[in-house]
C-alpha cells in the first residue's frame, strides 16, 4: 500500500487493522492466529492476474492473458 498511497496512509491502515484485530480479540475472547508471511500470496490466481494486468496498464502496456493448458 505504501507504494500506491504513500507511507503515512500505509501506517494508518496498518494501525487501523491492528486496532480492529485487538478489539475483536478482546470482545470475543479469541486468541491471535498469525496467518503467516505468505498469506496474501496464496490468494486466488484470478485476483492476482487482475492486479498484475492493472499494473501493466498503469505502466503503459496492453496485455491479454491466455490460460496455459495443463497436461
Amino acid at each position: 500500500m505504501s507504494g500506491r498511497r504513500g507511507p503515512k496512509k500505509a501506517a494508518c491502515a496498518v494501525a487501523a487493522s491492528i486496532l480492529t484485530t485487538v478489539y475483536h480479540m478482546l470482545k470475543n475472547g479469541t486468541e491471535f492466529k498469525d496467518l503467516g508471511p505468505g498469506h496474501f500470496d496464496r490468494r486466488s490466481t484470478d485476483v492476482k492476474a487482475k492486479r498484475l494486468l492493472a499494473q501493466l496498464a498503469n505502466l503503459g502496456f496492453n496485455a491479454q492473458l491466455t490460460p496455459v493448458s495443463v497436461s
